[in-house]
């Protein structure tokens, strides 16, 4: 049975439309350097998994569109490399630290922000919702991802 997620990014970094962009609409999901997140990718994250495409750390952060796990969690490459922003030394490619999924993006959306999510009751224990929630991927049970889906991005 598909799970269904939330996953963070940054549109100055990479959003939705840079990764309409790219070939087969998949980016990998690199960066993710907290060890509940890189679990949820490796423990959890199957194929054809749901996912909100949220972007944070922007002047309007909410859900911009609708991805899809296309690749179960490997290497993030960026680990590795020592000009990277998310370089980690105590990583290697033996014994690697952090991992990444690749995400299909389905289609971009009107963007659902915060507060709108937050005005609905049925959303209330949602995690990006909950007070220092900072998760840069979080589960998102069926109940409000069909609320999202059905009700929010008509």
């Amino acid at each position: 049975m598909a799970r269904y997620w939330l996953m963070k990014t940054e549109p100055a970094v990479v959003g939705i439309d840079d990764v309409l962009a790219m070939p087969q609409q998949i980016v990998d999901w690199w960066g993710v350097r907290n060890y509940q997140a890189r679990n949820f990718m490796r423990d959890q994250m199957k194929i054809g998994d749901q996912v909100l495409f949220y972007h944070s750390n922007c002047k309007q952060p909410g859900i911009a569109g609708l991805a899809e796990v296309a690749q179960l969690a490997y290497p993030d490459r960026t680990q590795f490399d020592p000009k990277s922003h998310y370089f980690d030394p105590k990583s290697t490619p033996e014994n690697p630290r952090w991992l990444n999924v690749d995400v299909r993006v389905v289609k971009k959306t009107r963007l659902v922000g915060l507060d709108e999510l937050r005005a609905h009751p049925e959303l209330a224990h949602m995690r990006v919702l909950q007070r220092g929630n900072r998760l840069s991927i979080t589960p998102v049970d069926p109940a409000e991802w069909k609320f999202i889906v059905t009700r929010l991005m008509k």
